[in-house]
């Protein structure tokens, strides 16, 4: 169940269509270890065994077990870290002004009270945001990744509305020597909450009103750019090669955390396998 989970994620799938491709594809049939004529979980099967996870927080415990073996291993170098995060966006909701009002105030409408069938199809925890002129609804994934493996080594989750900012001193601890971020995360604040974890700050410089950057702060954040950048790459690779990863139908925020620690897991299954090949051909 947890390989047919696996699947899912990296395909992006509905529970509806991984029971029917791992019915029609003998490569999924072969991964997970069935044969032909082999009974196949249904979609109710599966959507109850990722409500079990849910209840239980296991996605996140999983994820948890298999970076912390990553680290134990060596494979994590922890010679520098990168935090950002990127847009989880879920179903637009169609909802009037005022349930709209009483939702951005934390509260659930009176109409959705009165009609558990209609709160169940109601997401209350996504919130709307725009950025660079493109509307977003739903959440953000905020990681933290080692510079060197590209590896995820700890995530959060949030509302689309909160900002990037605000998550960050919950990714890092004193083991992340090196920390790399974009100019948004740019704070006295957090400046002193790194220091005080030992951590040398290579966040990028910001330029202010009547004070743009000189060269060298220019030249500087050219250089911390050359590492910050490859958490985009992660981000590309969870839109590109995993169908569109970043866009998921589950709704309210505790499935959205566990869909989305599921999600952080199987990049890193990939992404531990294409260094493992890496290396091998390093070797060769």
């Amino acid at each position: 169940m947890f390989k047919i989970l696996i699947l899912q994620r990296y395909y992006n799938l509905s529970d509806e269509q991984t029971e029917f491709q791992i019915k029609d594809r003998l490569s999924f049939m072969q991964f997970l270890g069935l044969q032909i004529g082999d009974t196949v979980p249904d979609q109710k099967t599966i959507w109850y065994f990722k409500e079990q996870l849910k209840e239980k927080d296991l996605s996140s415990k999983l994820f948890e077990l298999f970076t912390s073996t990553l680290i134990n291993h060596g494979v994590v170098a922890k010679e520098g870290s990168i935090v950002d995060a990127s847009f989880v966006d879920v179903p637009r909701q169609r909802n009037s002004r005022e349930e709209n009002a009483t939702i951005k105030q934390g509260n659930i409408p009176e109409s959705f009270e009165d009609n558990k069938a209609k709160l169940s199809q109601k997401d209350t925890d996504a919130r709307w945001m725009t950025k660079n002129a493109e509307r977003h609804y739903g959440y953000k994934n905020h990681v933290n990744v080692d510079a060197k493996t590209k590896l995820i080594t700890n995530f959060t989750t949030s509302s689309a509305s909160v900002h990037d900012s605000q998550k960050a001193c919950e990714l890092i601890d004193h083991t992340d020597k090196r920390l790399y971020a974009d100019s948004a995360y740019i704070s006295q604040d957090i400046e002193n909450k790194i220091w005080l974890k030992g951590i040398k700050s290579y966040i990028h410089e910001r330029a202010y009103r009547n004070k743009p950057l000189t060269y060298e702060q220019e030249t500087r954040n050219t250089l911390k750019s050359k590492i910050r950048s490859r958490v985009e790459h992660i981000f590309g690779y969870m839109t590109n090669s995993m169908n569109k990863g970043l866009d998921l139908k589950a709704i309210g925020k505790k499935r959205i955390d566990s869909t989305i620690g599921l999600l952080n897991l199987t990049y890193n299954l990939f992404r531990y396998e294409q260094l493992v090949r890496l290396q091998k051909v390093k070797m060769v």
